[in-house]
Formats: C-alpha cells, structure tokens, sequence
C-alpha cells in the first residue's frame, strides 16, 4: 500500500476485512473459555458416570488382579483375550469423560467463532522459526497478558485447593480408621468440591478474557481511512475507470442509433428541443419502433442525417415531446399515441405516394 501505513487506525473493519482475516483463522477466541467449559463439563460427567465408572474399575481391578495370578497358566491366546478384556473395560470406564470432554470442546470453540474450518491456519509457517520475529512475540504485550493470567490460575488454583483442605484438616486423623471405599468416597468429593469452586472461577476468568480477546481483536483489525478508500476501489471499482467505461459505452450506444436514422420511417420534431426518429413496416410491424431518439445537439443531427438520406421531418411540437418521454429506444411507442403517429404516417405516405395498409 504506498500510503497509509503510517496512518491511525480509526476506522471500524469492514465485512471484507473480517471475511479475509476468518479465511485465515484469525477470530476473536479464548482458550480458557474451553478450558473451564471442558473442566466444568468433565466433573458433570465424573458426578453424573461417578456410580457407573466406580463399578467399572472395580471389576477391572478384580479382573486384573485375578488375571495376573493365573496369566502364568494361560496359553497366548488366553493372555490375548484377557489384555482385550482389561482395554474394553478401561474404554468403557473412560467413555463417559472422553465423550464430555470432546462435545464440551466443540461447543466452546463453536459458541465463539462458529463452525470454521480453516486450511491456511493449519499450514505451516516458516516465519515462526525466525528467532528476531520470535524474540518479539515473547516481550509482546500479549505474551505479558498470557503470563498475568497462567500465574493467576495458578494462584486461584493453588488457593481454593489450599482452603478446601484447610477446612477438612480435622477430619484426617479419623479417615486413618476408615474403610477403604468410605476413604474413596471422601476423597472423591473433596476432589469434586475443589474442582467445582475451581471451574466456577476459571469461568469467570475466562468470561474477562473473552472480553479482553474481543477488544484486542478489534483493535488489530482497525483500518486507516486510506485502507477503506483502496477496498472501496476494488470492489467497486476506480470511480475514473468506470466513468470512462460508461463514457464509452454512451458513445457507442449514440452512433449504433445514428446508424440506423437512415432507416426510419419518419422523423417527428420539435425544431429546436427534441427529435425522435420512428420506424413503420406494415405487414412486418405491430406498432411503430423508436430508432433513435435525442435532445438539443443530439436532436440536430438527427435530423441531418434524416435529411441527408431522404427521410421526412415532420414538425409536430407536442408529439414530439410525448415521445421523446414515453418511448425508449427499440421500443414501440405507447398505445395512447397510436392515432396522432398513425396520422403523421399517412401524412408520408401521401408525400410519398404510397397506399397506407
């Protein structure tokens, strides 16, 4: 671009800029919205699947350690089948949470920027091996924003964990004596009650950084108000070329209608405003056409070009007026003008000697 780079970016992002900056994968997006909508969506399923996996794993462990005493007796076969058996029961143990985790990554990642798919993202870039352009990226204001918040989750991580077992610290002398399934049962629910308050703060968190993702991304797709001339000329076109496009156009349009005067009819004018050159083939016509049509210089050599070749002027002020504003070029003229057209050819064609059919 020669200038504007060095322009202030005042002006919002235009729906070309947005649609290129999506094909290139560049979207407001945070990851610590999928990552507490994942967290939180993984301890539903550990609450909800909780019952269902516990049995799971308990015939697998029984399993196992069955299998492990007599997998000295077992031919390869046999100590094929029990291996499948352990990995099926691991899979069916783990589904529930691997089933969570995956929707709950789709729909965070779709809630926030739709269904893309992106290929340009995918590739790979040489750029990001070059050490200076690396350097840059890990002392940027967004690398320092990255940090702030990696050593916040850890804090509120660190935290909530610390005050969760602070508050159960009098109960651990007492689970010294426990069962071992009432051990797991109370283990299970101080993990869950400490994952619970953790997500809840990560969701907030992350609803900040969404924030704060949307802004920065608005900010980067700022443009300068040159930017926004040059995308207007490209998609719409140089406002110069286009008005010499249609300059041409006009031109060759004139002199294809000064081409066929010679061919009228009649030339109906107003002497000095209008003249509108009509065609009539009885027989071959169901109406009279409008051939060429003009005002003022126009109008002029008209009806030179009319004389030259032998076609009648007829001199009618008003019907030439009517028209000049009813009828379009190639057009037959409008039905309430019939009579005072069909008037003026009967007129020529008793100039001309001939019989009106």
């Amino acid at each position: 671009m020669p200038q504007g780079s060095d322009q202030e970016r005042t002006e919002k992002a235009t729906p070309k800029r947005r649609q290129e900056a999506r094909k290139k994968g560049q979207v407001a997006q945070s990851r610590e919205v999928t990552s507490a909508l994942i967290l939180m969506c993984g301890l539903s399923a550990l609450y909800l699947a909780g019952p269902y996996c516990y049995q799971r794993l308990r015939r697998l462990t029984e399993g196992f350690f069955r299998g492990a005493a007599e997998a000295a007796t077992l031919h390869p076969e046999g100590l094929h089948r029990l291996l499948g058996e352990i990995l099926g029961q691991f899979v069916l143990i783990v589904a529930p949470l691997m089933v969570a985790v995956l929707f709950a990554g789709l729909a965070a990642n779709i809630a926030q920027v739709g269904f893309m798919v992106s290929s340009e993202a995918l590739s790979p870039k040489f750029s990001k091996l070059n050490p200076l352009q690396g350097a840059k990226r890990l002392f940027s204001l967004r690398s320092l924003v990255e940090l702030t918040k990696s050593l916040l989750k850890m804090g509120i991580v660190g935290g909530i964990a610390y005050l969760a077992v602070a508050g159960e610290v009098d109960q651990f002398p007492g689970m010294i004596q426990a069962e071992v399934s009432v051990l797991f049962q109370y283990i299970t629910g101080l993990s869950f009650k400490i994952g619970l308050n953790v997500g809840i703060a990560l969701l907030i968190l992350a609803a900040l950084d969404y924030g704060y993702q949307r802004w920065q991304f608005e900010k980067n797709m700022m443009m300068t108000k040159e930017e926004v001339k040059e995308e207007h000329k490209q998609m719409e076109g140089d406002p110069k070329i286009k008005a010499r496009i249609r300059a041409i156009q006009m031109e060759t349009a004139r002199r294809r209608m000064m081409e066929a005067v010679p061919e009228a009819t009649v030339v109906i004018t107003n002497p000095t405003h209008f003249a509108v050159a009509l065609k009539f083939t009885s027989g071959e016509m169901e109406a009279p056409k409008v051939v060429a049509k003009g005002a003022g210089y126009v109008a002029q050599r008209i009806k030179e070009m009319a004389r030259e070749a032998g076609v009648p002027v007829v001199e009618d002020k008003p019907l030439a007026r009517s028209l000049f504003q009813s009828a379009d070029i190639n057009q037959f003229i409008p039905v309430e003008l019939y009579q005072a057209v069909a008037e003026i050819l009967a007129y020529v064609y008793r100039l001309q000697g001939r019989t009106q059919t």
